[in-house]
């Protein structure tokens, strides 16, 4: 029974984001799409340990959800009828819904279908939490409590927001379909921006006691995997995919064994991934290559730098500080403009970057931005500032929600005091 429970498992990891997109398309309804996925796995438990596991246990799941679908759209067309009966005789009150109960099973490609439901779950018409919410759970098939735990946030509060995301796509009438050429790459931005959050989140958690969540990074570099394939002719998706290998390849290295965290300076890089860094690089390369450079682009190539240096001493920060330049004019926002100025603190020395982080921080807007405070404490530190070094590591740390960085940030102050 456990290995027929683990092969169940991962058939609906691995398919169901495939399996549901058709089953959206077929009932219009993303309720009445997961309700019949769910029975249709439930009949594959019953149906797999009496019969054993078929050859393609996917086409089997969509096939029985698509029976389900059917069951329940005749159910309601029966109910329809029913209530037609009893309201002609004065027996009921009953108002059957206006939604439309028809069900098509229309031929159309699975990529089409899953492309199509990405740039739905991404609507600019949804908030980014319901956006976030939704591609988890429908493409990337995590459960509710899955998500909840995931985000720290309750099993309850997660629903409701599921809820309200699928409500708004009924009552909002928000189209099932690939947005049309002009439209499309603004929203395919949003949704590389999903799925980039998907992964910020997983990367570096903003709150709890762990610095990194595996599952969610895995989740999106899965997702980005899709996006590319469904439209491998976008060189910022292949950026986009590059930027989380590049930087998940780090993962084991960022924190020792009692989970405390560890500088990128300071990892042991023979922890890398270098699989993951070479995937990473290769795909850079190829999207740089047409010349269409784009934020995700720059950031992966930024990465890659710094995945290129064996040592810490190696890294070529003078490049890195270059590439900062290309990505503050295509992104001129403050995060921006701080990672620049640490790149040229780097490169060109502290003195400069640390008036470049001063002037930046002049004007207040990072003030509530804990790692403003901590990289302006590093190049403190570095220059032996060591008094107004602690007080900015202590302004980081009052801004921390995070329990491996408010460690990080304490064992810092104690060295500097």
């Amino acid at each position: 029974m456990n290995e027929l429970a683990a092969i169940v498992e991962s058939v609906f990891r691995n398919e169901s984001g495939r399996i549901i997109a058709g089953l959206i398309r077929a009932a219009g309804s993303f309720d009445r799409a997961e309700e019949a996925l769910q029975d249709a796995f439930a009949a594959a438990m019953a149906s797999w340990q009496t019969h054993g596991v078929p050859g393609n246990p996917a086409a089997w799941i969509t096939a029985a959800a698509q029976r389900k679908l059917i069951d329940y759209a005749r159910r309601e067309q029966t109910r329809r009828s029913k209530a037609g009966e009893l309201l002609h005789f004065g027996e009921s009150s009953y108002e059957a819904p206006d939604e439309d109960m028809s069900v098509t099973f229309e031929s159309g490609s699975c990529e089409d279908d899953r492309l199509r439901l990405i740039f739905t779950c991404c609507h600019p018409a949804l908030n980014q939490e319901a956006q976030v919410a939704l591609t988890l759970r429908t493409l990337g098939g995590l459960t509710t409590s899955e998500i909840a735990r995931a985000f720290l946030l309750s099993e309850a509060t997660l629903a409701q927001r599921l809820a309200r995301a699928k409500r708004k796509i009924q009552q909002a009438r928000i189209p099932y379909e690939v947005p049309p050429p002009p439209r499309l790459p603004e929203r395919l931005a949003a949704v590389q921006s999903v799925l980039y959050l998907i992964f910020n989140e997983g990367y570096v958690a903003t709150a709890g006691d762990s610095l990194v969540r595996c599952e969610l990074c895995a989740e999106a570099i899965r997702l980005a995997r899709v996006l590319l394939e469904l439209m491998p002719d976008n060189p910022e998706n292949s950026g986009l995919l590059a930027l989380m290998l590049l930087h998940d390849s780090r993962r084991d290295a960022r924190s020792t064994r009692d989970g405390q965290l560890v500088t990128l300076e300071e990892q042991d890089r023979s922890r890398w991934h270098w699989d993951q860094i070479a995937e990473g690089k290769q795909l850079v390369e190829r999207a740089l290559a047409l010349r269409s450079a784009g934020p995700y682009q720059i950031q992966a190539a930024i990465a890659a730098v710094h995945a290129e240096a064996r040592k810490a001493d190696d890294t070529d920060w003078k490049q890195i500080a270059a590439l900062y330049g290309v990505l503050s004019a295509k992104q001129n926002t403050p995060i921006v403009f701080l990672n620049h100025a640490v790149a040229i603190a780097m490169s060109e020395g502290l003195e400069r970057g640390l008036a470049l982080v001063d002037d930046l921080g002049s004007s207040g807007e990072l003030d509530h931005y804990h790692l403003f405070h901590a990289a302006r404490a590093d190049l403190l530190r570095r220059m032996g500032r060591t008094t107004e070094a602690a007080d900015a590591y202590r302004r980081a740390l009052a801004l921390t929600s995070n329990a491996v960085e408010s460690g990080y940030l304490r064992r810092r102050i104690a060295e500097v005091s």
